[in-house]
């Protein structure tokens, strides 16, 4: 397949995906629509082409692992997961009702291809540094990836894990920064500034850094990770510059960490999101 081929196909995933992300959170009505949806793109990029899974084998021990440190990102987890066959998809509107498989937060007990329970913000990146270690000590030459939020970067045990993953020279995670400016209770640079930026933080913390100016560019993902693949003996930090709520009428651009619009703007975002895959589809 020619790269240009591929992108596009990996745009329409990513469009697939946000359709469904809505679908999933529109069946409860409320839920954290802005961090689901700006990572869509970069989901794509990595079950879309770039993972080694197996939807038949979800637990198969060579594979590449996917964890959710912002765990609330989950519907769009979900939907991605479902897209690529691991369960049905109408499965995932049973989110956070009784007696789901699809909670909130991501959990490994209950979501087949979900790789590690996540939810408590900073705890994440620290059990996928730890997989990372165990993978590295096994002799497996398996990927790590581990998305984190930028207001999640607030807690110091995200810096903890990154001291740890660049002193064991973890070459082989992955950390996507979604960086969307924006956090439960405001802008990230007013509740807390990162100062220099994230790309900074991780750079001196002995990451190699690669800062995408379009987090949202499936190309550029998928770009930053071949070159992710080329490093040795230091851990990766992409950072995505990313607009939250991208795809939703309803939340982009609001900066909105969760969403509770009416069936009215639910069913708006669902159609334009559909006209969206559309359009992408005919342009093939």
């Amino acid at each position: 397949m020619q790269k240009a081929e591929k992108m596009q196909a990996l745009r329409e995933f990513a469009a697939e995906i946000r359709v469904e992300t809505l679908k999933t959170i529109g069946s409860l009505g409320f839920g954290h629509v802005g961090g689901s949806m700006s990572i869509a793109d970069a989901m794509a990029v990595l079950y879309g082409d770039i993972m080694k899974i197996d939807p038949k084998n979800p637990r198969w021990e060579d594979r590449d692992w996917c964890v959710l440190s912002k765990g609330h990102a989950g519907p769009c987890a979900y939907a991605t997961l479902a897209l690529k066959g691991f369960y049905d998809l109408e499965l995932t509107c049973t989110l956070n009702k009784p007696n789901t498989n699809f909670p909130s937060h991501t959990d490994r007990t209950k979501t087949p291809g979900v790789d590690l329970t996540t939810g408590s913000l900073g705890q994440g990146i620290s059990t996928a540094t730890g997989a990372a270690l165990g993978h590295k000590l096994s002799g497996k030459d398996n990927h790590v990836f581990v998305f984190v939020g930028d207001g999640e970067a607030d807690e110091g045990q995200v810096w903890e894990a990154a001291q740890f993953a660049a002193h064991y020279k973890l070459d082989h995670l992955i950390c996507f920064v979604d960086d969307n400016k924006n956090q439960l209770d405001g802008p990230v640079d007013e509740i807390m500034s990162h100062g220099k930026g994230l790309g900074a933080k991780f750079d001196a913390f002995g990451w190699h850094v690669i800062e995408l100016a379009d987090g949202n560019d499936v190309e550029a993902i998928y770009d930053a990770v071949q070159e992710a693949y080329t490093v040795k003996e230091q851990p990766i930090a992409i950072i995505l510059n990313t607009v939250k709520g991208k795809g939703a009428t309803f939340a982009e651009g609001t900066g909105a960490h969760s969403s509770q619009p009416s069936a009215e703007q639910w069913e708006e975002a669902i159609a334009a999101a559909e006209a969206e895959l559309k359009e992408i589809r005919a342009a093939k």
